[in-house]
């Protein structure tokens, strides 16, 4: 299944925010979220991506949850277009809101995208399937040796954040990166429901 099909699939479930089907794309840093993201909203017909790195600060990494529901989650949930405020890594400012209109699927991309607090919302939670330190050497190098001293400290507040509020094991779907293409396949989260099924069907057989 390529990825119009995915994207046809993603826009026949149900709204899970106002109107919208908000869908994340999580994983480590590195793990090349951004790229797949990019390729998916194209798919879904230039889909809107909010980019959590626009919501996060140098003193904020991990702590933009309440900009998030402000900014984002309240006007989609009350069926409003949003608008968020960027953060500017080079002046360390916040710039003027930019517009996030409330699409058929809006497409959130970024580390700790499928957090506690923003999986209620969710239609779809995807996790870029690749391993921290594989990712870490890749977004190392796509960086340069000038931002070595950012990510030292960014491995630490990745590794503290998900050690306390993880993604994966919500994961209803784990995408990999092929030569050509991604693989998808079923998340942990999809893999619980169906053991779920079975089990309730167990249940249910008569004791022939």
């Amino acid at each position: 299944m390529d990825l119009l099909e995915r994207a046809a699939a993603l826009r026949a479930l149900p709204p899970s925010c106002g109107p919208v089907r908000l869908v994340a794309v999580d994983g480590h840093a590195g793990s090349g979220k951004s790229t797949f993201a990019a390729r998916l909203a194209a798919a879904l017909g230039d889909a809107p991506v909010l980019h959590l790195d626009d919501l996060a600060s140098h003193e904020e990494l991990f702590a933009w949850t309440p900009r998030l529901l402000e900014q984002v989650i309240g006007p989609f949930s009350r069926g409003e277009d949003a608008s968020y405020r960027a953060y500017d890594w080079n002046a360390r400012v916040f710039g003027a809101p930019r517009p996030l209109p409330a699409a058929r699927v809006v497409l959130v991309e970024g580390v700790g995208a499928g957090r506690r607090a923003l999986r209620p919302y969710l239609a779809r939670l995807l996790w870029m399937e690749r391993e921290p330190e594989a990712s870490w050497v890749r977004g190392r190098h796509r960086d340069g040796p000038e931002q070595s001293a950012f990510w030292d400290g960014w491995t630490v507040a990745e590794t503290r954040h998900f050690a306390t509020d993880p993604s994966r094991p919500f994961a209803d779907t784990l995408v990999r990166e092929r030569q050509v293409g991604y693989e998808w396949l079923p998340g942990p989260a999809e893999a619980a429901a169906e053991d779920l099924i079975l089990t309730d069907r167990d249940r249910a057989r008569p004791p022939y």
